[in-house]
């Protein structure tokens, strides 16, 4: 009997360390941070553009990209000793310069009582299934803590959810940090989008919105952000953003900054007269070091970025430019494929980017609170 009974309690330790006793939560029905289009006007809650640019836009890649949710996350407060998530991946995407956690996992991040971010732990996906289920952290001490769940930044997810053990809470975060007003507003590319981070919160505008806590909205497409007035339209109707950074540059050809470039900005500048923007050059990809033509063709590019930026600033004020010259140091030691930035060159650009961000944003909503 006694031997009986140990094999019993040891099956039940078994199903409950299998998820036996965890209660799952929808993540619909938590806040959303990083989305810049209303949840009416898309398929999915977890899409960044909405579903009519699907036939606005020439590239079919524009709005495929769109379905993945860089830059996004979602926040609650828990005071449950273990935190789980379950999610459904739309594609699956694999990469041969890219971690699969980066690809479509999952980044848990959680509050300090000076109400700073901190790291604590990624959910990796199955790399055999569209489906994913995993223990985050456990054994924890189970007091009420704010989290931030960074969602995927190059698969989409149609459906998410949040499991906690036994009769502990899970509800919506009782701080409103970041700051969901006046949110910071990206425009770009690959880089933008995440690539080559190994996990989600490594990505720049993450970075940053922990660094600023305040919102920022990632509408980084990659190899596609490529200056599509459709999609200034869509940036540009963002209620009240505190400023936008555009760093299109290694994504168009000289026809494209020639004839799109100032059509784009005064989408965003009629819409919003008097923003600030922040203009970023092409980086200076390593093997331009040694590839002469590749070296041609990025500083001409950011040449020709720069005559159309000053145009711009003899029209409006308030515009900026950042060049590239010093974004992720000068040891070759920032990239992965040559072209997109490792964790180092992530850090190394948020570094450059967070007091650039502040000291132009400070002023904006140091008057709005006037």
């Amino acid at each position: 009997m006694k031997k009986l009974l140990s094999s019993l309690l040891v099956f039940s330790a078994m199903l409950a360390a299998n998820g036996a006793d965890i209660k799952w939560h929808s993540a619909d029905s938590l806040p959303l941070l990083g989305k810049g289009v209303d949840d009416a006007v898309t398929s999915t809650r977890y899409q960044r553009l909405p579903d009519s640019l699907k036939t606005k836009v020439k590239r079919d890649a524009v709005y495929y990209l769109s379905t993945q949710p860089a830059g996004m996350a979602i926040r609650f407060a828990s005071d449950a000793p273990a935190i789980n998530v379950k999610w459904n991946s739309l594609y699956k995407v694999e990469m041969n310069h890219m971690t699969p956690t980066g690809i479509r996992g999952l980044d848990l991040y959680t509050m300090l009582p000076d109400s700073s971010w901190t790291f604590v732990n990624s959910a990796r996906p199955d790399l055999y299934s569209k489906s994913s289920n995993t223990r985050v952290i456990g054994n924890m001490e189970p007091v009420m803590r704010e989290y931030m769940l960074y969602l995927p930044l190059y698969d989409g997810i149609d459906s998410l959810y949040i499991g906690i053990d036994g009769d502990y809470t899970l509800k919506a975060p009782a701080i409103s940090l970041p700051e969901v007003e006046k949110p910071i507003v990206f425009y770009g590319t690959s880089l933008l989008q995440g690539a080559c981070s190994s996990r989600p919160g490594i990505a720049h505008t993450n970075q940053i919105a922990r660094r600023l806590n305040r919102q920022t909205i990632n509408f980084g497409f990659s190899g596609n952000g490529q200056l599509d007035l459709e999609v200034a339209d869509v940036i540009a109707a963002i209620p009240d953003p505190s400023m936008y950074v555009l760093e299109f540059v290694p994504n168009v050809n000289e026809e494209q900054i020639d004839t799109l470039m100032i059509p784009f900005v005064e989408i965003i500048e009629k819409a919003h007269p008097g923003i600030p923007i922040l203009f970023v050059e092409d980086p200076q990809f390593p093997h331009g070091r040694f590839d002469r033509n590749m070296r041609h063709e990025i500083d001409y590019r950011n040449y020709l970025m720069k005559q159309k930026y000053d145009q711009l600033a003899a029209r409006y004020p308030n515009l900026h430019f950042l060049s590239s010259a010093d974004i992720t140091g000068h040891d070759n030691e920032a990239y992965i494929d040559g072209i997109h930035f490792t964790d180092l060159g992530f850090i190394r650009y948020s570094d450059i980017l967070e007091p650039i961000l502040r000291s132009i944003i400070e002023p904006v909503v140091n008057n709005d609170t006037k």
